[in-house]
Formats: C-alpha cells, structure tokens, sequence
C-alpha cells in the first residue's frame, strides 16, 4: 500500500472510470495501493452535487490544497494563538493532542495538527521543534513512489493492424462489460466483431480478470480471431491470457470501439440500465443477441450480421 500521498489527477481520472464501471471503494483501493478510506474521502470530498468529476475534483483537491499550504500562516499571524500552541508543546502535547483540544473545547481560535506541524518545519517554529516526541526539525522523507500499473504490458490502440482499424479485415473483436445496476450483482460480457458486426454476449457473475478473460476465449471460441479492443477496466487486466493480441483505447475515448459500444446500445433496449444480470439467464442473453444478430442492417447493405459472418467463413463451425 501507498504512503499517504496526495491522488494526482491521472488516479482521478482511474477513479472515474471504475466508478462507471461499479467498482466497490475496495476494489478501487486495491487497483489504486491506496487504503479504501482515502478512496472514500477522495470521492465525498472532492464530488460535486453527489457526482465524481475527475476534472472538477482535481480543481477542488489544488484549492484546498493550496489554503491548507498556508494555514500555518495563522499561528504567525496570532500572537495569542502562537503562545497557546507553544506552551502546550512545553507541556508535551504533541500537535494532534493540541488540534483536538482547541476542536473539543469549540475555541474560537482552532487550527488543524497540519498546520502545527508546518508551522514547527517553518523559520519560525523550528525552534521548537526539540518539544516533539521525535525531536524532527524537517518532514520524515518520502520512498521514493513506484511505478504503478494498471494493466499490466497495455499496448494503445494507435498500435492496432490496420484492417481493424479501417474495418477491412474480419476477424478483429471489440469486448466490454456492461454491469448490472447499483443493487445488482454480476454482469454481461459483450463482444462485436468490427467488420461483420456479429455480436456475442455472456452472462458473467463477477468481473473478476482471470475468469473474465477465460469467457471471453471461450464466447468466440468457434469464430475467427485476430484482435481484441478494449478500454481501460479492471476486468481486461489478464489480457495476455486471451488467445489474441489486446488494445486498449485512450481514457474516455470509447468511441475508439464504437462497435461494441452500439451493441451495447441495442442490448439495453431488452435489457434496461438498472438490471440486475443475477437474475438474467443465458437463454434469455441468447435469445437477445439472436434477434440483433438477424435483423437488416443498414451498414450492411440490408444484410444481417449472421448472414455476413457466415459468408465469409468467419464463423468456423
């Protein structure tokens, strides 16, 4: 686990996106090397009107930052605070001893143990500093912070073959995982072949990676494969597990697989936000993707994606 270091604007941005994804504040934690109560801090903090906006969370977090950067300021600024807080050392209170009682006792003069302690690394209060347990004059140094990864050997979309990119080979997949609602469990694993636009999807009880990664082998098991796309959840951390190479799209940028992302769409219609794909069999899943799977598409002349798939031999068996 992490030091206790400020969140940088780039796990804001993770943050969001697991958030979307129905992430517990554990797993976020655990995906982050962070404690699930910083997690939870970071959220109702820096979350405007209940929503968590990386953007604006990182605009509140450097303003808040930036007050409580010169909150020691106000002991310098008060004679009667300063003499308070240095007799207090005298009596062998340390900072968060001196904080909570001022709290406790609704002072009118209050500061936090922060901004004591800032004040005793400052010019000023350095001279006090041997009052403290650890008779430090200086902020306890750091290890130096770890790379940190969060899907292990990603390789950016940019990187995809081309015939995936310009859809003009069969065989390159799309996957996402579209989750159940804030009280339901489990979830639905999709996958759209990008030319052809044939769809597959499974019914998953946990998005746990190694399991996930088994589905989908095992979805187009009998279809034609090349590549997969995918964005940046938790669930696609074992993609060298799957029998194909892996690319990931930029952060928020999930137009970057808009196949899917439309098959996701048509699903919904039969399978509204809010279901809890628990209680939602196979059967049920099969009889779905079978109606999308045979009706026109406009895209494709008028044809059906099966039709398509069918003709030209991507699908095996």
């Amino acid at each position: 686990m992490k030091n206790a270091k400020k969140i940088t604007k780039a796990e804001r941005l993770e943050i969001s996106i697991l958030l979307a994804k129905k992430y517990s504040y554990r797993a976020i934690a655990r995906a982050q090397e962070r404690s699930p109560n910083s997690i939870s801090y970071e959220i109702k903090e820096n979350s405007t009107s209940g929503i968590y906006d990386p953007i604006k969370a990182h605009s509140k977090a450097m303003v808040d930052r930036k007050y409580r950067r010169h909150q020691w300021s106000k002991i310098r600024a008060n004679p009667k605070l300063e003499k308070y807080v240095i007799a207090k050392l005298h009596a062998h209170w340390n900072p968060d001893e001196i904080a909570g009682a001022m709290r406790e006792a609704r002072r009118s003069l209050r500061i936090s143990k922060t901004a004591i302690y800032e004040w005793l690394y400052s010019v000023w209060g350095q001279r006090y500093c041997h009052l403290l347990y650890s008779e430090r004059y200086r902020k306890k140094p750091r290890k130096p912070k770890k790379a940190r990864t969060m899907i292990p050997a990603r390789i950016s979309i940019e990187m995809r073959p081309r015939g995936a990119t310009n859809r003009t080979r069969y065989g390159h997949w799309e996957g996402d995982a579209v989750v159940s609602g804030k009280l339901g469990k489990g979830a639905l694993a999709v996958a759209s072949e990008r030319k052809s636009r044939l769809i597959r999807a499974t019914v998953v009880r946990s998005l746990s990676p190694a399991p996930y990664a088994q589905t989908l082998n095992q979805m187009i098991a009998d279809m034609k494969q090349k590549s997969w796309s995918f964005d940046n959840g938790l669930e696609n951390k074992k993609h060298q597990e799957l029998n194909d190479p892996a690319f990931f799209c930029d952060p928020y940028s999930s137009w970057q697989k808009g196949g899917v992302e439309n098959a996701n769409k048509m699903i919904r219609r039969y399978l509204p936000k809010g279901t809890n794909f628990a209680k939602v069999s196979q059967e049920k899943v099969d009889r779905i993707v079978s109606i999308i799977n045979n009706k026109p598409r406009k895209i494709l002349g008028y044809k059906t994606a099966l039709a398509v798939a069918r003709a030209v031999g991507l699908v095996l068996t």
